[in-house]
């Protein structure tokens, strides 16, 4: 007689729960298709990531913020432990921002982290997109997802704004009151936009509660919805890569996600936070128990915004203030033509990458980055619009900058009135100079080799330097790139003898294509032949 043994084991509760979620969720074909993603080992990669981490700060100490934070501009008198405002009148909105400050156990080091990570943010956002327009990566497919971190860009501009307004101290009234003149500039609406925010005259009893929703709710749930699908984007097209052996539009050369990357990931975000961490604790910012609370007919000195907001203040403190008046109403134009430039100049930026697609007329996927000096056009624009940028900055600050270097407010302010225009043409053609002698610089390198330093004394008594020969990598990295040709106009009869109508769109399409890759626009790659020729001795040392 023979007995059946039952020799399966069972498996452990964990598996089995995998199992179970597997079976209903696909887990693990989505882990296996995501888990081994390969990101470039390039630090400017991990730009992207200071945002993310940032972000991720952000929303961390301001859920905690909130649990002590009361939005409203009821007045009550101040009571806390801070001396020198006791008995004063001032909305609750201050006094809880006071009571975080100094009662909340952390409170005032959270506040501080948040304002610095939030400062971080943006400038991370900044440079993060910049590394992205020198380098070309938002070329097709990557189009949309530009217009994503634009747009994640421009709201934490204003989630900013929001929130260093829900104190409700001087400073950031200040800066409220100089939104809505602005806003009382534009015609015809203005007044209207004005009442509807501030639920009547100004400052109305009304828009602490309302920035702090806009703060707290709306603009971070769709930032957060920006972010997700940035994130899905970038794994949908991949990272960029720049050039080199084996790198190629249909690869990506670096190291998978897990477990390398992800350990990597990991030990950043506790790096960023910590930084940002060290920061708040010993720079102060925003300290409004030195400003006290709002008072419509006071405004700190040396008001200034933070600094994403002051390529805006800039444009409005050096605009002459002209004034229009048509049937009985005045048009503002010092503050509404600014008003206009800004966005305006926004809105280019947000979409040059279609813009530089249709000058090209290229449509095929890009995946690997380039290096600046080889797209000196762009290279040029950008630097000219950081240039126009950092001029208004100045603008911004000019009361800072006469007190402070003991210089005359109207001469800084003619100043930045003349390089705004006379500044980004200069950074344009000193930029795209250098572009072009580095491309010489790099024609040259491959040709002759690298500068080795060592001096040789022919036998005609002639002094020259040795030149090491390039490998074979440095070599593919300096004359990888593709070099576009000129565009140029069809016969102005086609093949038939039929007269050719061409548009005054394709015209200028052309022209602007010269513009960007004409003869003065790019230095030709060394040939085969050229190489060959200095390599076999002719010419070279």
């Amino acid at each position: 007689m023979s007995t059946v043994t039952d020799t399966k084991k069972k498996a452990p509760a964990g598996e089995r729960v995998a199992d179970w979620a597997d079976g209903r969720l696909g887990i693990y074909s989505l882990a296996k298709a995501n888990m081994r993603k390969i990101f470039p080992d390039h630090w400017s990669f991990m730009l992207g990531e200071i945002c993310l981490y940032s972000f991720i700060i952000i929303i961390l100490t301001g859920v905690y913020l909130t649990m002590f934070f009361h939005p409203s501009m009821n007045e009550v008198e101040y009571a806390g432990s801070y001396v020198p405002l006791q008995g004063q009148l001032m909305s609750e909105a201050f006094n809880s921002t006071m009571h975080i400050s100094f009662e909340v156990r952390g409170g005032l080091l959270i506040r501080q982290i948040h304002h610095w990570a939030a400062l971080i943010f943006l400038a991370g956002m900044f440079v993060h997109m910049m590394r992205v327009f020198f380098t070309g990566a938002f070329r097709k497919p990557r189009e949309i997802n530009w217009l994503f971190g634009f747009l994640l860009f421009f709201l934490g501009m204003f989630t900013g704004f929001t929130g260093y307004s829900l104190p409700d101290d001087l400073l950031s009234g200040t800066g409220v009151r100089f939104m809505q003149g602005a806003i009382l500039s534009v015609p015809v609406v203005g007044t209207y936009l004005s009442m509807f925010l501030f639920g009547g005259e100004f400052p109305g009893g009304d828009f602490v509660a309302r920035f702090y929703s806009a703060h707290v709710l709306l603009l971070p749930g769709i930032m957060l919805g920006l972010m997700v699908a940035h994130l899905i984007l970038v794994f949908v097209h991949k990272h960029t890569h720049f050039e080199g052996p084996g790198r190629t539009n249909k690869n990506v050369v670096g190291m998978p996600l897990l477990p390398v990357y992800m350990a990597k990931a990991g030990g950043f975000f506790f790096l960023v936070f910590g930084v940002i961490a060290i920061i708040a604790a010993i720079a102060s910012i925003n300290p409004i128990w030195a400003l006290g609370p709002y008072r419509p007919d006071q405004v700190s000195t040396g008001a200034q915004p933070d600094w994403y907001m002051g390529f805006a203040e800039g444009l409005i403190r050096v605009m002459p203030g002209w004034e229009i008046n048509l049937w009985g109403h005045t048009l503002v134009l010092g503050v509404f033509i600014p008003l206009v430039i800004f966005p305006a100049v926004l809105g280019a930026i947000a979409v040059y990458p279609f813009i530089e697609s249709w000058i090209t007329g290229d449509k095929r996927e890009h995946h690997i980055a380039q290096r600046p000096r080889n797209a000196p056009t762009r290279t040029a624009f950008g630097v000219a619009w950081i240039t126009a940028y950092m001029i208004m900055l100045v603008g911004g600050g000019n009361d800072l900058w006469a007190t402070h270097f003991h210089l005359s407010i109207n001469s800084i302010t003619w100043f930045v009135r003349i390089f705004f225009f006379a500044g980004p043409v200069i950074a344009f053609i000193v930029t795209k100079r250098i572009c072009l002698g580095l491309q010489r610089r790099d024609k040259d390198k491959v040709l002759h080799g690298r500068e080795s330093g060592i001096i040789k004394r022919l036998p005609h008594g002639e002094f020259v330097e040795v030149h090491e020969p390039l490998s074979q990598g440095e070599l593919h990295r300096l004359t990888a790139h593709e070099q576009y040709a000129p565009a140029e106009l069809p016969p102005a009869v086609d093949e038939n003898g039929v007269e050719r109508k061409i548009g005054r769109m394709e015209k200028l399409r052309v022209k602007l294509n010269k513009g960007y890759y004409g003869e003065d626009n790019q230095i030709a790659k060394p040939t085969v032949e050229e190489y060959k020729e200095i390599q076999s001795g002719h010419g070279h040392h």
